[in-house]
């Protein structure tokens, strides 16, 4: 079985494929050029990107969108982290959070559609953690945003990016959130594969 992956990030693509292996699903990249809407909501923002994505391809697609928010930053930069990091970078958001609370949170939202549904599923996740002090580790290809080079998820001491792959492999499989909507989004997508709506 094949699934498209709207998306031209292969730190995504890999993350959903080690879900899906045991259920014999081949995730296949679609490298399409989509507009993103202007919108602080992950969950309407991946509805389009899936939806548009279909429409290209008319074949079963996922998208995801995803958002990092600060809470002490009035959840700053939320669905805008590419902008964020396009313009200020990481310096300037670990600047504008010097002196106040450093919890934050990614939310991921991942969109299902094909022929048989006639709205997206969809998958949602938090994943809490803090934010480092200043810029720590090396970009990997299994990281899917820069942010990773600040981000310190829950119970842990390094930032995503000072993680081994081996490290981060087990911290998405022994986290709950992790990998959350690349799991059950997986768990679901086998049950449906056996019993489409």
């Amino acid at each position: 079985m094949e699934l498209f992956y709207a998306t031209k990030n292969q730190g995504k693509i890999q993350s959903l494929q080690r879900e899906l292996e045991k259920y014999n699903v081949k995730v296949l990249q679609a490298p399409l050029e989509i507009h993103e809407p202007r919108s602080d909501d992950v969950v309407k923002i991946a509805k389009e990107k899936v939806l548009f994505a279909y429409n290209e391809l008319k074949k079963p697609v996922v998208a995801l969108d995803a958002g990092f928010y600060i809470p002490s930053l009035n959840g700053f930069p939320k669905a805008f982290a590419n902008f964020a990091l396009e313009t200020i970078g990481l310096e300037g958001i670990l600047k504008l959070v010097e002196n106040k609370k450093r919890n934050c949170e990614f939310r991921e939202c991942l969109a299902y559609i094909d022929k048989s549904l006639k709205n997206p599923k969809y998958f949602i996740s938090h994943i809490k953690g803090i934010l480092a002090e200043k810029i720590r580790g090396k970009m990997q290809e299994h990281l899917w945003s820069e942010i990773g080079l600040i981000f310190i998820p829950e119970n842990y001491d390094k930032t995503l990016a000072e993680m081994t792959h081996e490290e981060y492999v087990m911290w998405t499989k022994t986290s709950l959130e992790a990998n959350a909507t690349g799991r059950n989004f997986a768990k679901w997508y086998s049950l449906y594969l056996e019993n489409p709506a």
